[in-house]
């Protein structure tokens, strides 16, 4: 059983300035300690934007392949999302990049309607359980935290949630209680990044990344509020001795969502 280093960037954006935040983060991952896995907040390259026709990105675009670069350069998984076009639709995809440069997605399937979202972008229509280093991994995206349904963990389908997140300061006390929720529920560790600083439609953002264990607990500084990165070393057997001991999942209720 291989243990995991899970690290987060929280930091400001650069507003609709790709190749800015693309420069900003690679400064910031090139002081990193060594890691497994790094998360970079949602839409990291733009900011929360509802202008995708002039910020979207191919499939292949030049935020993907910077992803790929870092991730094989620095040898770490890489993880954050950007807005895609795919076959005439926008997407907030969340690219999962490994060590080795291959990558798979996750669509964001909850779409923030008080932003206009769904007026702009396709919602994502599945869940991908990521296998990496041992680990089963589900990535998820911002909105997503407000709807348990989608994350429910059945029979112990993954042990690390991930939430890559735009999560505005005037509900910030939501985005503490619901990862811990999350965590709690699944019985998983869940990590949560969240940008601070403040962007061109004047929300405000506090930031608040953290990272948690199975049963909810802080591994990170909680209400953090400035320009830092955090790394912890998930330990799997304790997480497996946890749920077998306690067996909350094993009294799930079962259902399927389509």
């Amino acid at each position: 059983m291989e243990d995991l280093h899970v690290s987060f960037i929280q930091t400001q954006l650069f507003w609709e300035d790709p190749q800015k935040n693309r420069t900003h983060f690679e400064a910031k991952l090139a002081n990193l300690a060594p890691t497994d896995l790094v998360l970079l907040p949602e839409m990291f390259s733009t900011g929360f934007s509802m202008h995708p026709e002039p910020l979207a990105e191919p499939t292949n675009g030049p935020s993907l392949q910077w992803m790929q670069k870092m991730a094989t350069q620095y040898q770490f998984a890489l993880c954050g999302s950007l807005i895609v076009q795919e076959k005439q639709k926008y997407y907030n995809r969340l690219y999962f990049v490994y060590p080795d440069g291959q990558y798979t997605h996750y669509d964001k399937k909850h779409l923030f309607s008080l932003a206009g979202e769904q007026h702009k972008y396709s919602p994502g229509k599945a869940l991908n359980i990521i296998t990496y280093k041992g680990w089963r991994i589900c990535p998820l995206i911002c909105y997503d935290l407000r709807f348990p349904v989608w994350s429910r963990n059945q029979d112990e389908a993954y042990d690390l949630l991930l939430y890559v997140a735009n999560w505005p300061a005037r509900r910030t006390y939501a985005w503490d209680q619901l990862l811990k929720a999350r965590a709690i529920e699944n019985m998983s560790y869940v990590v949560g990044v969240n940008r601070i600083g403040q962007d061109a439609n004047e929300n405000q953002y506090l930031g608040h990344s953290i990272i948690c264990d199975m049963l909810g607990q802080a591994l990170t500084p909680e209400k953090l509020e400035k320009d830092t990165s955090q790394g912890v070393l998930l330990n799997k057997e304790a997480l497996q001795k946890a749920r077998k001991k306690l067996g909350f999942l094993r009294d799930a209720d079962s259902f399927t969502l389509y």
